[in-house]
């Protein structure tokens, strides 16, 4: 009979641990992927139903920017707020969630307690920062859809003036500094870590994951903020660049 250290028993037993718990940690992962593409395209299809807003110089804007009839501002930027996180759960969630498996897998290593818990804080504070990032985003996108509505003249350039954010946020998207930002994207501490700690690392991470992926974001939002095609797309960029700089 072959007797198995205890130590090799012990390593044995964490090794079949972890490869029944990675399975479940991506289960889940992709469970909230697929609820969150699933109410993307319900918002999507009830955004398509509203209609958009004809603009001076022939062009028209999303709905999602002004109030409906009857609607009010705070009511407004609740609903775009809620379509905001969604959709960013069903963009993020794909390059994420091997960022948060690393972490999962550091804090395990290093012996910290509750491993899953302090990996869920990190995540809630990622999607804590695109939420901020939301704010801002409606903040200037309402603030210009209002002005263009009250002077033609600035409708009638808004599309030049985003053409020439597009070209600026592509050559953004080369640049150097985007490229050392990206790298940064998914690094994770391997020393034990108290749960505020966790939840400032998801912060620290999505500040850098935001910067990283300004540029996309700036072509979306611009081209339509929910164009299903445009969003597929960003989606899969951002996706490639993130799985292919932590390989």
């Amino acid at each position: 009979m072959t007797v198995v250290p205890s130590g090799n028993r012990g390593e044995e037993a964490r090794s079949g641990t972890v490869r029944l718990l990675k399975p479940a940690f991506f289960g889940v992962s992709a469970v909230l992927f697929t609820a969150a593409v699933a109410a993307t395209l319900a918002l999507c299809s009830a955004m398509a139903g509203m209609g958009e807003v004809p603009m001076a110089g022939g062009w028209t804007m999303s709905g999602a920017w002004l109030p409906m009839c009857g609607q009010s501002w705070s009511a407004t930027t609740v609903s775009f707020l809620l379509m905001w996180l969604v959709m960013m759960v069903a963009m993020m969630q794909p390059p994420l969630t091997p960022a948060l498996w690393r972490f999962n897998e550091a804090l395990r290593t290093s012996g910290t307690p509750h491993p899953y818990l302090m990996t869920m804080l990190a995540g809630m504070g990622y999607y804590a920062v695109w939420a901020l990032a939301g704010i801002a985003v409606f903040a200037l996108g309402a603030m210009l859809a209002s002005a263009a509505t009250q002077f033609p003249a600035l409708a009638r350039g808004l599309p030049a003036a985003g053409n020439g954010v597009v070209l600026a946020a592509g050559a953004f998207q080369l640049s150097r500094w985007l490229g050392d930002t990206s790298e940064q994207c998914g690094k994770q501490r391997s020393e034990r870590l108290p749960p505020g700690t966790a939840w400032r690392h998801g912060l620290r991470l999505g500040c850098e994951c935001c910067r990283s992926c300004a540029a996309p974001m700036v072509i979306l939002i611009i081209g339509g903020v929910m164009d299903l095609r445009l969003m597929t797309g960003v989606t899969a960029l951002i996706t490639a660049e993130r799985l292919g700089r932590s390989a």
